[in-house]
């Protein structure tokens, strides 16, 4: 039988739609240093957010999004060793009645990009505390909770911050590329 793994999708899997979208929008040229909350969208001041959230609504992240360095090809080879589940969010904040979209394009990227994974494993949460796995990799450290083995925080943006001491105290180990993954669980 094989080991459950789970796999967040953005900031993980894939990175790039969204921050192309807040630049488009707020025409500017942030990167991902610029940021340190997980929320890019709250440089966008209160009074456009109405506005920021139509223009959301009308285009898809997904169409820029790329592959975090060797992330597909590491995937395909755990693929062959694990039971993965792509588990990700959706909800929109400050938008949740444009979320459905956010799903479908999701799961169309995921078709397109990760064919080899099993559609009956997209699982679309904001509460992954629900997922009982042996392997968790999120880039959230709020969802690397519950009963898992091994629990990997991927690094990301508005994470980079966290200490070692602070991951040690929750069993968690840090990894900032697909190579370490492999290193780790092939």
């Amino acid at each position: 039988m094989k080991k459950k793994l789970m796999i967040d999708m953005d900031d993980v899997i894939c990175n790039g739609g969204f921050l192309h979208l807040v630049n488009k929008f707020t025409n500017k040229n942030y990167t991902l240093n610029d940021f340190e909350k997980y929320f890019l969208q709250d440089i966008i001041p209160e009074t456009k957010k109405e506005e920021w959230i139509n223009f959301f609504a009308n285009n898809n992240m997904y169409e820029r999004a790329c592959f975090i360095g060797s992330a597909f090809e590491t995937i395909k080879k755990l693929n062959e060793q694990y039971e993965i589940f792509i588990v990700t969010a959706y909800l929109i904040k400050d938008g949740i009645q444009i979320s459905g979209g956010v799903l479908e394009d999701k799961f169309n990227w995921l078709q397109k990009e990760l064919p080899f994974i099993n559609p009956c494993n997209y699982v679309f949460t904001d509460n992954k505390d629900i997922i009982d796995c042996d392997i968790k990799i999120d880039d959230k450290l709020s969802n690397l909770t519950g009963n898992a083995k091994i629990k990997l925080l991927f690094t990301a943006y508005h994470n980079k911050n966290l200490t070692d001491k602070e991951l040690n105290k929750k069993n968690i180990k840090r990894i900032h590329t697909w190579e370490e993954i492999a290193d780790i669980l092939l």
